[in-house]
């Protein structure tokens, strides 16, 4: 996959993770239009904290206390809930992802991420080939934190990520959003997956299809031997079908044929983009039986070098202000289970960069003026247990330019209970007179 992926030009790769996405680790940065970083500079009980880096001007603030348009209503045993079928940046309404996954019955996210955690990689008897990620088993995933709405529980974060396979080059991305109350056996939680792969020289993913992630997660909540009498159902229409958000032409045919293959794509060469197949349902996994939650705390640590030329990511002089980035980005991630049954996890990406400006027009982009260096920083922490959830994320650029010092620095805070904000703030260099 990765020969494939890097014969293509980086010039065309790059122009995929424009308007100041490619900085930003994560993954689905590839959004259509790009909503608002979602931000915060709140404290809560938890320890959870933050507050973005003086000097940079705060251009986006909110509490979270709109909710999103396209409310629907789920029904289900004769109980009914209201959602947003989709996930989000902020707490703007701006769709990011599709839900996709319903879970109700035994659904606390802890129970479905100990559910999957105790699965093997053998998918054979559904026809999954023996390769990666389809015969990986689920880990904690690193991820950008997105939101979610439920009628009751008001915003909601995605404290659990997991991922079948590892960051890159592929792998299956389960966001999960607890949307009722913990302890009951009628809980609902909402679930958002992806089957994406990174795009090379970046930290960036492109998502390639909802449905399959949709049924490698329901394959495996059958497998789990949790589900009651009937195994798994379908929702109505409750997002975008037959097709939500693409995947760049440009992208699409440096992908090997198996691959196109297991997504259910066009053949290859194709001329425009190609449209992310979604039939609007979700899965509704009823879990009649509680999964078993075992203590315990795992590390991850992995690096991805960045050699990519890409649009500045902010604080442009416009379309063809352009910077060639290289070196390397750490990712490090700690979760797990506490003996009261309590989900925490940790996370930080960053590094050390250098950027060139350079001129797109020529091929392949020459300099065009001195390197300099720049820190990205992003850190992660959330926590879920009964009755109480928080997480928090804040992400700081900072170019030290041969004229001055230029930032982003975005924060966001999602808690219940506790106040939802989320800022953005950012500070240029002031152009000549």
């Amino acid at each position: 996959m990765i020969r494939h992926l890097t014969q293509g030009s980086p010039a065309r790769c790059a122009l995929l993770i424009a308007l100041g996405l490619v900085l930003l680790a994560g993954c689905s940065k590839d959004l259509p239009p790009a909503p608002e970083r979602a931000h915060s500079s709140v404290s809560d009980g938890g320890g959870l904290r933050g507050t973005p880096e003086a000097g940079a001007g705060i251009g986006i603030e909110s509490n979270g206390s709109t909710p999103p348009a396209g409310l629907v209503p789920f029904t289900y045993a004769g109980k009914s809930i209201t959602i947003w079928p989709y996930t989000g940046a902020s707490f703007n309404g701006v769709p990011s992802d599709p839900i996709n996954l319903i879970f109700v019955g035994h659904a606390d996210p802890v129970e479905i991420r100990a559910a999957l955690l105790a699965l093997d990689g053998d998918r054979s008897a559904f026809g999954f080939p023996p390769v990666p990620p389809f015969n990986s088993r689920w880990s904690d995933a690193v991820g950008d934190v997105q939101t979610c709405y439920a009628e009751g529980a008001g915003w909601i974060g995605s404290v659990i990520q997991l991922q079948l396979g590892v960051y890159g080059p592929i792998r299956t991305h389960l966001r999960l959003f607890r949307a009722t109350d913990s302890g009951t056996a009628s809980q609902v939680t909402l679930g958002g997956a992806h089957f994406e792969v990174v795009i090379p020289g970046t930290t960036e993913h492109q998502v390639l299809s909802w449905e399959l992630a949709q049924q490698l997660v329901t394959v495996d909540l059958i497998r789990s031997g949790l589900l009651a009498a009937g195994g798994p159902s379908q929702s109505e229409q409750i997002n975008q079908a037959p097709s939500f958000r693409e995947i760049p032409d440009f992208i699409y045919n440096q992908l090997p044929p198996e691959l196109i293959a297991a997504i259910g794509g066009p053949a290859q060469p194709v001329s425009g983009a190609v449209p992310l197949q979604s039939d609007g349902r979700a899965s509704i996994l009823n879990l009649e039986k509680a999964a078993t939650v075992t203590p315990g705390m795992a590390t991850q640590t992995f690096t991805i070098d960045f050699a990519q030329a890409i649009p500045k990511p902010f604080c442009s002089d416009g379309p063809l202000d352009w910077v060639y980035v290289t070196g390397p980005i750490q990712f490090q991630k700690t979760a797990g289970v506490d003996a009261l049954g309590r989900y925490t996890y940790a996370s930080q990406v960053g590094g050390r960069i250098t950027i060139t400006p350079v001129d797109i027009t020529t091929s392949p982009p020459t300099p065009v003026g001195a390197p300099f260096l720049a820190r990205v920083s992003d850190v992660q922490e959330g926590f879920i247990g009964p009755g109480a959830e928080a997480v928090f994320a804040k992400s700081k650029r900072i170019a030290r330019e041969p004229g001055g010092s230029e930032m982003l620095v975005t924060s966001l805070k999602v808690g219940n209970p506790g106040t939802d904000t989320y800022r953005a703030g950012t500070r240029c260099l002031e152009s000549e007179p």
